[in-house]
């Protein structure tokens, strides 16, 4: 039989090409393509005569659903809301962010406390430093329980033999990160395409025989998306991601994907010298506070996953001499800021074709929210003409083409974390007072039904009154 010819198979998205290239031309990553030798696949007239199934196929009613299992809690109250509650007994979850962001603190603190909850094993397994430098950073966040392991391997036969010898007890395993991992029985490098899909899939298959979580840890590319394929994330039933600005302590874990609970949610936690610690209210972490309003600035209440977060939106507009002048967009859709001064420059009778426009969240916030759209607007607004939005002014609502204001899902709940935080006058679409449950928060509500009403209401808080 003839050698398998050699294909050229891209790391970022598994393209393959007959010779080798410098850039991907699928993906455009540079440097991502690497020479594989594929492995004779088994023919099909063997495959056709087929083997017995270990277990028969059920009929759905004949599934025993009745005792799945009760969620295994991480001892940290926010960590536990991303994943749905705690973790699933054979749930495979994919932690990624760029380095530096936290990812193997947030989980050897979630190990320390499951094993002391538990009084059973849990193992943390790292590729990439020894087990004397795992034992430092533990002995720093006080993860020091005597139930939890250490060790360092880059062969996927030892972490196997590892999570083993461990037995049946074993509560938590931690794999930091798959793609340090290699397997001698496949072709190419650690970090190959091959060689993390070998790992993923053998450690998700055991995970599902033991009915074990397991968590892997995922490194980045310069995108911040999970390097290697991206069939990874298709192999986990949970995919997290952790970001957070450089310059800051604050640590954002946001839910890409979850079997089992909901996507999108959201926690906050700070990173310290101790290790990572929960923020379980942080509202406050994305608004300024301060004793005057100034121009440029609104706030209002987006939505992460289950839960409203308050957040204050900042513009500033500036002239230039600039023939095409710059729109600066931070924390926000680029695309969506833009449509968005052009509806705030044709209803608000202001020029910004000779000004520069900037549009910023605050604390490194990240919003695609349409319920934030009226917010930016009042910013802008606010920003060309001087006049500031009151302290105790909040603005909810998505903007249309047209300047009219249309209504945002869970508006109950945004009113009521505004009215909670303090805000005495919440500008809403026309129609929310129908949707809002209490009295208390109606009473508060100031319903525009376009952009001409709530930059008339913007006038009319510079006068002093609110009609």
């Amino acid at each position: 039989m003839s050698r398998p010819r050699s294909v050229f198979t891209c790391s970022a998205c598994e393209a393959q090409f007959s010779r080798w290239l410098g850039r991907c031309s699928q993906c455009g990553a540079f440097a991502s393509i690497s020479e594989t030798t594929p492995t004779p696949a088994v023919g099909l007239r063997a495959s056709a005569a087929g083997s017995s199934p270990r277990r028969p196929a059920l009929r759905v009613r004949e599934v025993d659903d009745t005792g799945p299992a009760r969620r295994l809690s991480t001892g940290l109250a926010e960590f536990d809301r991303v994943l749905g509650g705690g973790l699933v007994p054979g749930q495979v979850l994919l932690l990624f962010g760029e380095p530096g962001a936290g990812k193997s603190t947030l989980l050897l603190t979630a190990a320390h406390n499951v094993a002391e909850s538990t009084h059973r094993p849990v193992l943390y397994l790292s590729g990439e430093e020894s087990t004397q430098q795992l034992a430092v950073r533990a002995r720093r966040i006080g993860a020091t329980s005597e139930h939890l392991y250490l060790a360092d391997s880059n062969d996927l036969a030892e972490v196997i033999g590892h999570i083993e010898s461990l037995g049946d007890a074993l509560a938590l395993a931690i794999v930091d990160s798959v793609q340090s991992i290699a397997s001698a029985q496949v072709d190419g490098r650690a970090g190959g395409v091959a060689q993390v899909m070998e790992v993923a899939n053998t450690l998700t298959r055991l995970a599902k025989q033991r009915s074990t979580p397991l968590c892997l840890v995922g490194q980045v590319t310069k995108e911040s998306t999970v390097a290697g394929p991206r069939a990874l994330e298709h192999v986990c039933d949970t995919s997290l991601s952790i970001e957070g600005d450089r310059q800051t302590s604050l640590r954002l874990v946001r839910t890409v994907k979850n079997r089992f609970g909901p996507a999108d949610e959201i926690a906050c936690f700070e990173q310290t010298d101790v290790g990572m610690v929960e923020v379980p209210d942080p509202s406050g972490l994305f608004r300024d506070f301060r004793a005057e309003p100034i121009p440029g600035t609104c706030i209002t209440v987006t939505v992460a996953g289950r839960r409203p977060l308050l957040v204050e939106m900042q513009a500033l507009v500036s002239p230039t001499n600039a023939p095409n002048p710059r729109r600066g967009v931070s924390g926000l859709d680029s695309a969506r800021v833009a449509m968005l001064i052009a509806v705030t420059e044709r209803i608000a009778r202001v020029t910004l074709s000779d000004k520069d426009v900037y549009a910023a969240t605050v604390g490194g916030m990240r919003s695609n929210d349409p319920g934030s759209d009226l917010a930016v607007c009042l910013a802008i607004a606010s920003a060309v003409t001087g006049i500031a939005l009151p302290t105790d002014v909040a603005a909810i609502g998505e903007v249309s083409l047209s300047g009219d204001i249309r209504r945002v899902i869970m508006v109950d709940q945004r009113v009521a974390e505004a009215a909670r935080l303090g805000h005495e006058r919440i500008l809403v679409p026309a129609g929310t007072g129908q949707s809002v449950s209490t009295r208390a928060a109606r009473d508060r509500l100031i319903e525009v039904a376009t952009i001409q009403q709530a930059f008339h209401m913007l006038r009319g808080f510079q006068s002093g009154t609110s009609q």
